[in-house]
């Protein structure tokens, strides 16, 4: 099936087509975001030295094999397809030895479908293939996870994680295994509470848990009343940006966690030495009341 030009909201059809195919032979450079899509063009997989490649908000519904094709792709965006890419259908993505940007968020690749005939729920493909290793950006928001997909535990390169937007309750203790994490993105899912590993990401400078479920009915904190965010994540991590807003947490308990002393202190020292992206860091106090 070849592509589908109706309904096209911000291009004008097969001509900009060819002259955008035309253009990426030269720069490496394609974006075809917003070309109702069905299907990726077969003139795609022939530009060798492709390196970033825009699919977002299309009508794909499974990224074709003949990516694999494309060696020197580097960045990738299949975000908002149409219908939302499912379950197993990126799983080409594996075979991208050098992909260091792999967006695909507002997608469905999390979600099982109801079996409508017995109530069960249907057999259905890994969500998630083995992601190649060079990974350094993830953005997985909004896509129906209810768990923390295990394929992200071996990506020792990745910066930045993004799964916002999901329905995700517990952080894996595996989560130690992301040793180049800087950015840590969790809002809007319902985590009550992180695991005591989160304190060895030496490099980990943003995180935030704004809408999740964390909350405090003590901060007199014991075996039996473990602090949700543990005290290494103040004082073994470099975070000086964290973002709680819209927890059951007042600024008043954040402060009796043990370590946030510390925390507190590697802000000012940020603000008053101007590091780390200067007034572009968050300084406010974590949001809370």
């Amino acid at each position: 099936m070849g592509a589908n030009f109706s309904n096209q909201s911000n291009n004008t059809g097969s001509d900009v087509l060819h002259h955008k195919i035309t253009s990426a032979t030269k720069t490496g450079v394609l974006s075809l975001s917003e070309f109702s899509l069905n299907t990726i063009p077969e003139k795609v997989f022939s530009i060798a030295n492709l390196r970033t490649l825009d699919l977002s908000k299309n009508n794909l519904k499974i990224l074709s094999n003949r990516l694999s094709e494309l060696k020197k792709i580097k960045f990738l965006n299949c975000d908002k397809q149409n219908k939302g890419l499912d379950p197993g259908s990126i799983h080409v993505v594996s075979t991208l030895s050098n992909l260091q940007n792999f967006s695909c968020a507002e997608n469905k690749l999390g979600k099982r479908e109801p079996d409508t005939t017995n109530g069960l729920s249907k057999h259905t493909p890994s969500a998630l293939p083995d992601l190649p290793l060079s990974i350094k950006q993830l953005n997985l928001n909004s896509n129906f996870f209810s768990s923390f997909p295990p394929q992200i535990i071996f990506l020792s390169r990745l910066e930045k994680l993004d799964l916002s937007k999901n329905n995700l309750i517990t952080i894996p203790a595996e989560i130690s295994n992301l040793v180049s994490l800087t950015d840590l993105n969790l809002d809007q899912n319902s985590v009550v509470a992180l695991p005591e590993e989160i304190g060895t990401l030496k490099k980990l400078k943003s995180l935030s848990l704004q809408y999740n479920g964390i909350h405090v009915h003590s901060t007199s904190f014991s075996e039996k009343n473990p602090q949700p965010l543990p005290a290494l994540l103040f004082t073994s991590t470099p975070i000086i940006d964290l973002k709680l807003t819209g927890n059951q947490i007042t600024n008043t308990q954040l402060n009796e966690f043990i370590g946030f002393p510390d925390f507190l202190k590697r802000r000012q020292d940020v603000k008053t030495k101007n590091i780390y992206g200067g007034a572009m860091t968050n300084l406010s106090v974590c949001g809370l009341e």
